[in-house]
């Protein structure tokens, strides 16, 4: 009967620590905080991130920006903050982790992100936006933003 009791609680105690462990692998990483990185982009027209004269029939440029992405919240693997190339031009984003905790996909006012996970202070990020958005240009870039601490 001792030994049967010792089996049992022995094996309580595996699926116990298994539960545990699934529990803790399946957490999303806590993204708050600043990012910041510069970005290499190729841009029809422009906008206030890439101002200029051009329009859309004009050839396309390429500008470098640098960009701020504030993660002013989070609730599990839903994000949201604001971005901007100039502080006094604010722009909130919502993104959305995918269950593998690494990818992560995310909309602003006129454009779409796509985000990996490199390390816990590094990502990847990708943006584009067309020329349906409101400012009637084109944007695609990508670039890595880092954690400042």
């Amino acid at each position: 009967m001792q030994v049967l009791l010792t089996q049992v609680l022995f094996t309580l105690a595996l699926l116990l620590a298994g539960i545990v462990s699934a529990a803790a692998e399946s957490a999303a990483p806590n993204l708050k905080g600043t990012w910041i990185g510069t970005f290499k982009s190729l841009v029809y027209g422009n906008n206030p991130h890439h101002p200029g004269a051009e329009s859309l029939a004009d050839p396309p440029r390429v500008r470098e920006v640098k960009f701020t992405f504030e993660v002013e919240g989070q609730d599990g693997r839903l994000l949201w903050g604001k971005s901007w190339s100039s502080p006094d031009r604010k722009e909130p984003f919502a993104f959305a982790m995918s269950e593998d905790r690494k990818t992560i996909v995310g909309t602003d006012t006129d454009g779409q992100f796509l985000l990996k996970l490199l390390s816990a202070n590094r990502m990847e990020l990708c943006y584009t936006h067309t020329y349906l958005s409101p400012t009637q240009s084109m944007v695609a870039t990508c670039g890595n933003i880092d954690r400042m601490k």
